[in-house]
């Protein structure tokens, strides 16, 4: 499987809310990228940590690991690498809000990630 392959299996594994499988196979691929893909990959395994903490119930776990993956993530433009990441970091932004406050967000689901749009050439 190619490395393009790998990461989208990892953001398909995410959208289908398997937390635990997506940081896996991510983090095959962060062992060898060198930076700074190598941060922008780990922002996005802390943030599968993270919903996958949430999901079983470790809030102070899924609490850290958003505020570290929001910070990693903040580092790289709102489009990266096909990704709508400014959506993903905004939605990750509300969900440590809602963990902060003490709500329980079990009746919200965890974002998707998206992918960025194309820009129209000309205009």
């Amino acid at each position: 499987m190619s490395e393009s392959e790998q990461f989208r299996r990892g953001v398909a594994l995410f959208n289908a809310r398997k937390f635990f499988e997506a940081h896996e196979v991510w983090e095959e691929l962060w062992l060898a990228e060198p930076e700074p893909e190598k941060s922008f990959l780990q922002g996005l395994i802390q943030l599968a940590a993270a919903f996958h903490h949430s999901g079983r119930g470790n809030t102070r776990g899924a609490q850290s690991l958003l505020a570290a993956g929001i910070v990693k993530l903040n580092r790289f433009p709102d489009d990266h690498r096909g990704l709508a990441l400014a959506e993903l970091r905004d939605h990750a932004k509300r969900w440590a809000k809602m963990l902060g406050a003490g709500s329980k967000p079990a009746a919200q689901r965890p974002p998707r990630i998206r992918l960025a749009r194309k820009k129209k050439r000309g205009g």
